[in-house]
């Protein structure tokens, strides 16, 4: 929107860092809330971390992480369904 030399490009990227984080870290908040309460936490959480995502790394990392793990429980889990239905 603004460009570097503009003088309101500071606070525009302030202002924009804080939304984020407001924004993000309510999300994220709601989805650990929904652990234990009920609701889509597994959906909630990444999209809380995307949100991050858009201005800090860790919150990148971590999502790269959630990413990777879901992965490997569902190959876990589409291998044990295929083992179980070959057994049949």
């Amino acid at each position: 929107m603004f460009d570097e030399k503009h003088p309101l490009y500071v606070p525009y990227r302030m202002a924009k860092r804080i939304a984020i984080g407001i924004v993000g870290g309510s999300v994220l908040i709601v989805g650990i809330a929904m652990i234990v309460l009920p609701g889509p936490a597994f959906v909630v959480i990444p999209v809380g971390l995307g949100i991050l995502g858009l201005e800090f790394a860790w919150a990148r990392i971590w999502l790269k992480k959630a990413k990777a793990k879901a992965e490997e429980v569902a190959r876990n889990f589409n291998a044990k369904n295929g083992d179980h239905k070959a057994s049949k």
